[in-house]
């Protein structure tokens, strides 16, 4: 009785004030956490990585160099010396070694527990990303403008191979645990599998209604393949990895970057920049997928990591604009900043409320 009193009252209250009665049932979402800006005089940023021993957020600052963020101390505690124009930074803590891939086409070779820089590896005249294989302990780095993939031995720093290949815009690459690897090939809209032995492309797959290949993140347990599309045709393709088939296509926002797979959870994350979103999906069976929610974020927030003991999301974005005195990227929206404004660069951390 008493309960059914408290109700009507509740539903009473909340017509007189024209509250929605869902914010009250609004438990279970993402919400944002924090945001913390960063004084940098060039928030110019790509991928991000994570320490999660020491709660370490690495950023790509292009501008400054690779960025090191406690995420429990809210700062920025140091910049990894001799990274100028880092795009990405890849950690191999099995052998204490941190890679940061610089658009001069150098990667800087640093210990990961000190922070310390080592060497400064010449890659060749351009590097975008790289990525760990555990198998080969191999890191392979994207080099999308000599249209190459090198290989180096993760422990030394060495050189050990390199790949030629048709795309200019080698993206993001994840590896199956068995000698391969998997890259999105975001100008041909497809995804190649790469021995990490022979250093040969073993398959080309090209995906339907698939526009910007971009995000991946790889299912071991399914052997299912997530491909973040970031064009008009904006989807995430899942694909059979050992046949390239499609076998599901799911809505996400456009300006894709990030894609990521929790097997916990069996959630699968896509982030969108240009819509300022980010879509999450549950694998109900390794061809069946769910909605769970699109949250907004922040414009332009595209690369995230997902803590895999706490399970928030950490993503960076910045305030910017088009200037029309600069070339200006239309191939994700009319509209893409090409300047980033100094002091703006914006860790956003997001947790299950």
């Amino acid at each position: 009785m008493h309960v059914k009193i408290f109700n009507a009252k509740l539903i009473a209250i909340c017509l007189v004030l024209g509250t929605n009665l869902n914010v009250f049932a609004d438990k279970g979402f993402h919400r944002l956490e924090s945001e913390v800006k960063l004084q940098i005089q060039s928030p110019d940023w790509d991928y991000l990585a994570l320490d999660s021993e020491r709660s370490w957020l690495f950023i790509g600052a292009r501008g400054d160099g690779a960025l090191v963020f406690d995420l429990l101390k809210h700062k920025v505690i140091q910049k990894i010396s001799s990274s100028k124009g880092a795009n990405a930074i890849t950690l191999v803590p099995e052998f204490d070694r941190g890679y940061t891939t610089n658009s001069d086409g150098t990667s800087t070779l640093f210990k990961l527990s000190s922070l310390e820089t080592l060497d400064k590896i010449q890659l060749g005249k351009d590097a975008d990303a790289a990525f760990y294989d555990p198998f080969s302990k191999q890191v392979v780095f994207m080099r999308g403008d000599s249209r190459e993939m090198t290989f180096v031995e993760a422990s030394t720093g060495k050189i050990l191979n390199r790949m030629k290949t048709d795309s200019k815009k080698l993206e993001a690459t994840v590896a199956d645990g068995a000698g391969y690897i998997f890259t999105a090939l975001r100008d041909r809209n497809s995804v190649i599998r790469v021995s990490m032995v022979d250093y040969k492309i073993v398959s080309e797959w090209f995906i339907p209604n698939c526009e910007g290949a971009n995000g991946l993140a790889f299912d071991r347990s399914n052997k299912r393949l997530f491909v973040g599309c970031r064009g008009n045709l904006s989807v995430l393709a899942v694909l059979n990895s050992q046949t390239g088939d499609l076998v599901a296509s799911l809505e996400i926002g456009r300006g894709n970057d990030g894609v990521i797979f929790d097997p916990d959870s069996k959630l699968i994350y896509a982030s969108g920049g240009v819509d300022a979103n980010l879509v999450i999906y549950r694998q109900k069976t390794a061809d069946q997928y769910e909605l769970v929610e699109a949250m907004t974020t922040r414009p332009y927030a595209r690369t995230m990591v997902l803590h895999p003991e706490t399970k928030k999301i950490v993503m960076v974005t910045a305030e910017g604009t088009v200037d029309p005195s600069f070339p200006v990227n239309r191939s994700v929206s009319p509209f893409y900043p090409n300047r980033y404004f100094p002091n703006s660069l914006t860790v956003l951390t997001y947790s299950v409320h």
